[in-house]
């Protein structure tokens, strides 16, 4: 594996951290969004990371992360007794997401940390690339 892998390695988790970090914001920039139709609720939105491995069989290694894809959250959403609301329907209920903002606050925290993580490891690997070079002088 040749050092230089180390940038592409980090590159995907901080590419992944990015979108965990953009769907978190999604999610509490629509925590307190409401609706009249249970169907028609923002739901939270979640990635799915997936080990990006190259070779084949049992010589394969893990080579970075991907984001699969967005998933919703299948959490029904809060009922609220709101008759004054525009929103609500004809027995008075607005609807609001299944968004728990102290979990997504937890979320973005650790993501923020795993992307700096990457940041670390690629100084790093870049300052120990630049100090190799330099044993010869």
């Amino acid at each position: 594996m040749s050092s230089f892998k180390i940038f592409d390695v980090a590159g995907t988790g901080m590419s992944a951290q990015s979108v965990r970090l953009n769907t978190t914001a999604s999610n509490l920039a629509n925590a307190d969004s409401v609706s009249g139709d249970p169907t028609q609720v923002y739901k939270a939105r979640h990635p799915l990371f997936e080990a990006i491995r190259s070779g084949i069989g049992a010589k394969s290694a893990t080579t970075g992360v991907s984001v699969k894809g967005i998933v919703e959250a299948q959490g029904a959403p809060t009922a609220r007794y709101e008759p004054g609301n525009p929103l609500a329907d004809t027995k008075g209920f607005v609807y609001a997401p299944n968004v728990n903002t102290v979990e997504e606050m937890v979320d973005m925290i650790s993501a923020s940390r795993s992307y700096q993580n990457n940041v670390e490891v690629m100084n790093t690997a870049k300052d120990m690339m630049l100090a190799t070079l330099r044993l010869g002088q």
